[in-house]
């Protein structure tokens, strides 16, 4: 009878702090104790342990073993820590060679046959294991997200026999490699299939362009939902660091398992008007990231903004600010990054068709100032852009797609601009526009004597906050990058002023739909 020491790794967050699994097996009365604040699914494995090593042709240690997973003030969950608990077990006494566990990292829960189970979050496991130096030993199911960190050295296995096999150096398990198609570019919707809305693609580039975030007011079926899908497409590739990062976020939701083939695809998320405060922040007993953190390098996307209630909606707030957000419970806290690209859409009206052509709204103006106010305006003071999506007409939508230089552009020749403008930010300030601090604003984006006269006027005509101000030196100072120009000129300004369009009021009722 011995002792032995092995290494694995809990999860907190998108951290995956380390876990040191020691494991004394002695003399007395039969018995096998867990300790290290284990929740209800690692006390279970206590009885999976023992089938999956009776199962697997070994001998239970007959005396007390004890069981410590340390440190003791940290939670445990899940069955990861089956197979190390096992392993331990085996190497305590005698049954398996200790020798290599010391280089070792191993994850995984045990059926009671021996076979190993997927878990959840590897990846933040495996990010970690590649940092202390260690090979990681985990279910074959979980190698292809494993394999995503490169310079790791994973060792996937399907059944416990095979684990000690290989420490005992009966049969070495061959290192998993990362597939080929975390390597390829993200298929995206092409803004080319959107007819006509030229101003709002150009809103669209903008956003893109700067990390701002966009509202497009419109009637039903102008294009609003299909913009939005196609901002992904032409914003830059994520860099590897990046990506790890959100698929990181991915790894602990626990939603549905990573897809290896869409490693380098930026988040769009699209939650539904009834989400409620949790799902879009995050909670529960044990933190998990909502949707603002699976949106994360992303684009979240909200329909009919006004119909979300309007509490939920004041979550976003300090998040768009920080790109952070802090969950805390009573036994538990984590943080999640949550760098989102806002994207909403709201039609004009209760009905949707104020302003249209044809006269089919019947709103007041009551209606319409009620159904407004469902946003607050800080919340549409923190969106840089915001600009109408009008109903195209018959002719427009029924003509033959135009080809050769009158044709519409592809998310390919925007994104390239839009790179370019990216690269030009982060070589000026080190981050993109939208998130200058007030330091950084004033040395890039100072109007000059004329451009200052314009802002000034707006403010006063518009009863602009200072945030709104803010916000449109930064929306000016894109523009001019995307023109390659080294200073904010009033061309600029006048066109990032006229995407404030709530700040300018909204079309009227016509007279048939006024209150009386």
């Amino acid at each position: 009878m011995g002792l032995s020491v092995l290494h694995s790794r809990a999860r907190e967050g998108i951290r995956s702090p380390a876990v040191i699994v020691e494991v004394h097996a002695g003399s007395g009365l039969p018995a096998l104790s867990i300790v290290g604040l284990p929740e209800l699914a690692v006390k279970e494995s206590r009885d999976r342990v023992r089938g999956a090593i009776i199962n697997g042709r070994f001998s239970f240690p007959a005396g007390r073993v004890t069981i410590n997973l340390a440190p003791a003030d940290l939670p445990k969950e899940g069955g990861r820590f089956d197979l190390p608990i096992a392993i331990g077990i085996l190497a305590a006494s005698g049954q398996v060679r200790a020798d290599q566990l010391p280089h070792l990292e191993l994850l995984g829960e045990l059926a009671l046959t021996g076979a190993l189970r997927p878990v959840s979050a590897v990846l933040p496991a495996a990010l970690a294991a590649r940092e202390a130096g260690r090979a990681l030993v985990l279910p074959r199911a979980n190698a292809d997200e494993a394999a995503l960190v490169e310079g790791l050295d994973i060792l996937p296995a399907e059944h416990l026999l095979e684990v000690c096999a290989h420490l005992n150096g009966e049969a070495v398990i061959a290192p998993h490699s990362a597939p080929p198609s975390h390597r390829a570019r993200p298929q995206y919707p092409d803004l080319a299939e959107v007819r006509g809305q030229e101003h709002a693609k150009r809103a669209l580039e903008i956003a893109a362009a700067g990390g701002h975030s966009l509202l497009l007011i419109g009637p039903p079926g102008t294009g609003k939902s299909m913009l939005a899908n196609r901002l992904p497409g032409i914003l830059p590739t994520l860099a590897d660091d990046e990506a790890l990062e959100v698929a990181a976020i991915r790894s602990v939701s626990g939603q549905s398992e990573l897809d290896p083939a869409r490693f380098r695809e930026r988040p769009f998320r699209a939650p539904h008007h009834t989400a409620s405060g949790v799902a879009l922040v995050g909670g529960g007993s044990t933190p998990r990231p909502g949707e603002i953190s699976l949106a994360h390098l992303g684009v979240l996307f909200l329909d009919e903004l006004p119909e979300f209630d309007r509490r939920v909606l004041e979550v976003l707030r300090e998040p768009m600010e920080s790109g952070r957000i802090h969950i805390s419970r009573a036994a538990r806290q984590a943080e999640f990054p949550a760098r989102f690209q806002l994207v909403a859409a709201m039609n004009p009206c209760p009905c949707g068709y104020l302003g249209d052509a044809q006269g089919r709204c019947r709103c007041t103006a009551d209606q319409v100032a009620r159904y407004r106010g469902r946003i607050s305006g800080p919340l549409l003071d923190r969106i840089d852009l915001q600009l109408e999506v009008p109903r195209l007409p018959a002719e427009r939508l029924t003509a033959a797609p135009a080809s050769g230089a009158a044709a519409t552009e592809t998310s390919a020749a925007v994104r390239a601009r839009v790179e370019q403008a990216r690269a030009t930010q982060l070589g000026r300030a080190g981050c993109t526009n939208a998130t200058l601090d007030t330091a950084a604003l004033e040395r890039h984006c100072t109007p000059d004597a004329q451009g200052r006269e314009l802002l000034t006027q707006a403010m006063r005509r518009l009863a602009l906050s200072g945030r709104a101000y803010h916000r449109i030196l930064k929306v000016a100072r894109t523009i001019a990058d995307l023109a390659e120009c080294e200073a904010i000129t009033v061309a600029h300004l006048g066109e990032a002023i006229g995407y404030r369009r709530l700040d300018r009021g909204g079309a009227e009722p016509g007279p048939q739909t006024k209150s009386h």
